[in-house]
């Protein structure tokens, strides 16, 4: 049986109003509500059960190509089409990848994350990673080495913000992650967990090459510029990443590539 797509052919139709203006009003924060975009992260989006889907839009010229990720989409999920003029109205810009989706975030608890993981495991745990470029390269290298969540400070911007999804190929749609209020109850909660914490920094003790893998790891990463506080530096172990004498300038999502596969290959 043919999936029943439903034509969009008016851009003030109400049913497709949460897809209107998306760059200046993003979903994010509203109503546990974040947009998906493409191919790749939608088939992430319908892959795991962690998020559900309002509603899938999609450029008719699109759709032919589509046929496996659209019998994935759940029968009470609408799929919504138009032509490209009609999305790029509605849209507010010209969507060139015509394939998006509207999201529902599901409640999450920093405690039961942490209580749900394995006995071995690698974590990532974020301070105050405030651009959603690191953010999403941050949450694919987690994916891409193993990790088993990304736990974020307050101060942190939202992984499901449409860009930073966009960047983590669908990875923040993958990794669990939950919120703490700040980096000491962070790393508290790490510890009565028996998990053995790591800060990076280009001040750290350690070369990274030199750290053994522990059984229950956590690689807390801070912001660039800022970093990690003095207090948290002085009280957790340190590793550091070995670089060229006269040049330090390596961006937080890439140091977290490699200290991770470091920790990966364990």
């Amino acid at each position: 049986m043919t999936r029943p797509l439903i034509r969009i052919e008016d851009i003030d139709d109400p049913r497709i109003a949460a897809y209107r203006n998306i760059r200046e009003r993003d979903l994010v924060g509203r109503e546990g509500r974040f947009i998906a975009e493409g191919r790749v992260v939608l088939n992430v989006l319908f892959s795991t059960s962690r998020f559900s889907a309002e509603s899938v839009f999609l450029r008719d010229n699109r759709v032919a190509g589509l046929g496996e990720l659209i019998t994935h989409i759940p029968e009470d999920v609408p799929v919504y089409v138009a032509d490209g003029s009609v999305m790029d109205g509605i849209a507010g810009f010209e969507m060139h990848r015509g394939i998006v989706a509207i999201g529902r975030k599901p409640a999450t608890d920093g405690a039961g994350l942490l209580d749900s993981l394995p006995r071995e495991a690698l974590v990532v745990a974020l301070s105050g990673i405030a651009n959603h470029d690191n953010m999403g390269s941050i949450f694919r290298n987690a994916a891409s080495f193993g990790a088993a969540a990304v736990l974020l400070t307050e101060d942190c911007c939202d992984p499901l913000y449409r860009k930073a999804i966009r960047v983590s190929v669908g990875a923040a749609l993958k990794v669990p992650f939950a919120r703490f209020p700040d980096a000491d109850t962070l790393a508290a909660s790490l510890i009565e967990r028996d998990f053995s914490l790591l800060a990076l920094s280009p001040r750290g003790a350690l070369d990274i090459a030199d750290v053994s893998r522990a059984d229950r790891h956590a690689l807390l990463l801070g912001s660039e510029g800022h970093g990690l506080s003095e207090e948290v530096m002085e009280r957790l172990p340190t590793a550091r990443i070995d670089m060229a004498a006269d040049f330090d300038s390596l961006n937080v999502a890439a140091a977290s590539a490699i200290a991770l596969h470091r920790l990966w290959r364990g």
